[in-house]
């Protein structure tokens, strides 16, 4: 299984590892892709902080973020899994998977990012601050810029495994699964029982532990068919409707009844 997951606006301090080395990163085929943004976003943040700020769209209060991401390439790196917080990592606690559930994380979670296009938790990285929907003065819209790499990469990464699509729709656009590969995947809304509607904190929170599930419970579905038998025997009220023609994805409805 490969689940494709958000990153999170908030992220953990760089800490005093080593540095960045770009070429440990996973997926080496987006190496050059990588190198262009972090160039281009060191270069824009060591400049003028005011068109920084406005092109990454921070707010005043984040103004700190700009000189954060001109020293990217000499700040501390830290696994990609203790960079991202927020809600939908809270809930998931990597840090607190047993070995063989942080063995499969490893392996099967993939997070997408402005910067880096996607890592495994794995890969050590600095905090940085530079959205998906950014778009940067030379490379344009990083949803766009990301497109053709990922289409490149991504597929061999995927193989024949079952994809768990759980990105928020900026980062689904990076990377849209095809043919066979799209057949194999899923995406999930997480909804409020009673009225039906999808609310951001607690869709997070939830998408959060449905992974931690499955990774603590070894579950290794093959197919969407099967994964929604999984998360029913995780207890999880699911919903599918299965595409009505070969080469696209499953869209799973799960239903919580309490806001949390």
């Amino acid at each position: 299984m490969l689940v494709l997951l958000p990153p999170s606006e908030g992220k953990a301090s760089s800490g005093r590892g080593a540095p960045l080395k770009p070429e440990s990163l996973s997926l080496p085929g987006l190496m050059a892709a990588r190198e262009a943004v972090l160039d281009e976003l060191v270069e824009l943040c060591s400049g003028d902080e005011e068109k920084a700020r406005e092109v990454l769209g921070l707010s005043e209060g984040l103004r700190g973020e700009v000189a954060k991401n001109a020293e990217l390439r000499t700040a501390g790196a830290r696994p990609a899994g203790e960079i991202y917080t927020g809600v939908l990592y809270d809930a998931l606690d990597l840090a607190s998977l047993d070995p063989a559930a942080k063995r499969r994380a490893a392996r099967s979670l993939l997070v997408f990012s402005g910067l880096w296009g996607a890592v495994r938790v794995t890969d050590r990285i600095p905090s940085y601050r530079c959205s998906m929907g950014v778009k940067l003065p030379g490379l344009g819209a990083l949803g766009a810029f990301w497109r053709a790499p990922m289409a490149e990469v991504l597929p061999e990464s995927a193989g024949d495994r079952l994809v768990l699509d759980l990105r928020s729709s900026a980062y689904a656009a990076a990377w849209k699964p095809k043919g066979e590969v799209a057949g194999r995947t899923a995406t999930v809304r997480v909804l409020h029982a009673p009225t039906r509607k999808v609310v951001s904190h607690f869709n997070k929170a939830t998408k959060g532990r449905i992974v931690r599930s499955l990774l603590a419970s070894g579950s290794t579905p093959e197919g969407p068919a099967e994964l929604v038998e999984a998360l029913r025997d995780l207890g999880y009220v699911v919903e599918a409707e299965a595409p009505g023609k070969a080469g696209k994805p499953w869209s799973l409805d799960v239903l919580v009844e309490e806001i949390h």
